[in-house]
């Protein structure tokens, strides 16, 4: 990091007073690329002193770095950044379970800010934000414009005060005005109840206390319910952005009792990683129903992926986001961090969700209330700006499978989840439920 960072240093020095001697050297395909990039680095010191000298106000320089790495950078794909110092402490926050806010995973749509998912039982779910809002303004201030960096920093202030979305919906007419009223965002990414014998565990995100609470729940599920009474378990994946790699690998270890879950593939081929399950399935082997939608994402759809592929579970609900690529976060000391994309992951199979998604085995689509809608259907990762395609350069047909992001909520209202539950009774028969391990992959 510091060689790159005396690399940028020197292309504004001779920017200003070398740029002819570089031109001198001349000798192979290795130097003419060095010197494209000297050239290069010449050129953003030009730029850097012209805007230093001329800007009609006197600019921050500290700023103005920061804005050309963060450009770099978010020109890659959607999910590269750079986090200053007080977004890296927040996200190292956030990854806790706790942090201030209003509650949404948002990404970049349009030079508009897309919620990608509310979060449970936050501001912005009770306000009514829903995933697949388009947020056009915050207080006002219009989002065209704005890094995406910067909306969130906007979103983010003092607990109990309040923020105004202006939001945009498909299908509806006009503008939303959404009054949301932050406050302290403490996730328990972990829900659980019996429904009366089948167990449903929810989980919100993938944060370092997913693991610990999927235990704590199946123990508490298996201690009320008699195993000769428990029909199996619904997990609940609907609307998860997804969040650390080591909780989905854990998650999915809790299903399997052998096999990969995982493999990373980064851009040489010794960067592939493997990531298989250890001995012992948590749930002794007890049927296991997966629901996804529009809104599961990245770490949810690893755990759906693994899952589908050992023929381990049945996935129901809609074509998922289609997030399949894994980022780094690498400190800079002082300076905050990167988040780089740095890898795609693939399921057992070899599968790259990248921009296609994990389609359920069994589609089931939420009808939307009439006041709703066309608000909370997603295109997903394919319609992200500068999205990375999958490893082959393919994309998922939309037609192939209808995607939603809507959950009902009152669970009465809950087709996805009512069909899941009649499964596990026998109320419902499909011909893709039980699953049949021998035809998942080989161990």
């Amino acid at each position: 990091m510091i060689r790159r960072f005396g690399l940028l240093a020197a292309g504004v020095l001779f920017g200003a007073v070398a740029a002819g001697s570089l031109a001198q050297f001349d000798g192979g395909a290795a130097t003419a690329a060095a010197t494209d990039t000297y050239r290069q680095l010449n050129l953003f010191g030009d730029v850097f002193e012209r805007i230093r000298a001329d800007y009609v106000e006197e600019p921050t320089e500290a700023d103005l770095i920061e804005s050309a790495i963060d450009g770099m950078l978010s020109s890659l794909d959607p999910h590269s950044s750079y986090l200053n110092p007080k977004n890296f402490r927040d996200m190292q926050v956030q990854t806790r379970g706790e942090f201030g806010g209003l509650g949404i995973e948002v990404t970049m749509e349009k030079e508009l800010v897309k919620v990608v998912s509310p979060i449970d039982d936050t501001p912005a779910a009770r306000a009514g934000v829903l995933a697949g809002d388009l947020i056009t303004h915050l207080d006002g201030e219009q989002v065209l414009g704005m890094t995406l960096r910067e909306a969130v920093d906007k979103m983010r202030g003092r607990v109990n005060e309040p923020i105004m979305l202006t939001i945009r919906r498909e299908g509806v007419e006009k503008p939303l005005e959404i009054k949301v009223v932050r406050d302290i965002i403490r996730i328990k990414s972990v829900r659980f109840r019996t429904e009366e014998d089948v167990g449903y565990l929810r989980i919100t995100q993938f944060n370092e206390q997913t693991a610990d609470g999927l235990k704590a729940g199946i123990e508490a599920i298996t201690k009320e319910i008699a195993d000769d009474k428990l029909k199996g378990f619904v997990l609940d994946l609907r609307n998860n952005p997804g969040g650390l790699l080591d909780q989905a690998i854990a998650v999915s270890d809790a299903f399997l009792d052998r096999g990969e879950i995982v493999s990373t593939r980064g851009r040489r081929a010794e960067d592939t990683q493997r990531f298989s399950s250890r001995a012992g399935d948590s749930v002794k082997g007890k049927p296991v129903i997966v629901l996804v939608n529009g809104g599961s994402a990245s770490a949810s759809e690893i755990v759906a992926g693994a899952l589908q592929d050992h023929r381990r579970a049945t996935i129901v609900g809609s074509r998922s986001f289609g997030k399949g690529s894994v980022q780094t976060i690498i400190p800079l000391g002082r300076n905050g961090a990167i988040r780089l994309t740095t890898a795609r992951y693939f399921t057992p199979s070899g599968r790259s969700i990248q921009a296609k998604g994990v389609d359920p085995d069994i589609q089931i689509i939420q009808e939307l209330p009439d006041e709703l809608k066309g608000e909370s259907s997603t295109t997903g990762e394919a319609s992200l700006r500068g999205h990375l395609t999958g490893e082959d350069g393919k994309e998922g047909e939309e037609e192939v499978s209808a995607t939603s992001a809507y959950v009902p909520p009152d669970p009465k209202d809950d087709v996805q989840l009512k069909y899941a539950l009649d499964l596990l009774r026998g109320v419902q028969v499909n011909a893709m439920f039980p699953p049949n391990p021998s035809q998942g992959i080989p161990n």
